[in-house]
């Protein structure tokens, strides 16, 4: 009990120190301009607010954004296979996966896989 209670006190005590030299040896200067502007997101906030904004941008960007969600629920199921049934997983994974290839081709279809515009 003694040897757990002083293992536990020195990984505290070493977590603390870490995390204090971190924050002492990470000090930025304050009058850095852009960080005291009101926004760090590379738009200048003295200029017009109406600038337009690239549509396309944002649609890569959910284009992203669904196969990254895509990514995080095919994972679950790969590491499921061997504990459920082979034929309902077959058909989940079949169908998901159909899914997600009709919608790439309506994206591929509609133009938005187009970089080079």
């Amino acid at each position: 009990m003694f040897m757990i209670l002083c293992m536990t006190s020195f990984i505290l005590i070493l977590s603390n120190v870490v995390m204090f030299l971190a924050s002492i040896l990470s000090k930025k200067s304050l009058t850095d301009r852009e960080k005291s502007s009101p926004f760090e997101c590379g738009f200048d906030p003295k200029s017009s607010s109406r600038l337009p904004f690239s549509l396309r941008f944002f649609l890569i960007t959910i284009i992203f954004l669904i196969f990254d969600v895509e990514i995080a629920l095919i994972l679950p199921m790969v590491l499921i296979l061997t504990t459920s049934n082979l034929m309902v997983w077959s058909l989940t994974s079949i169908l998901f996966i159909i899914i997600l290839l009709i919608g790439l081709y309506h994206e591929w279809n509609q133009g938005m896989l187009n970089w080079s515009n």
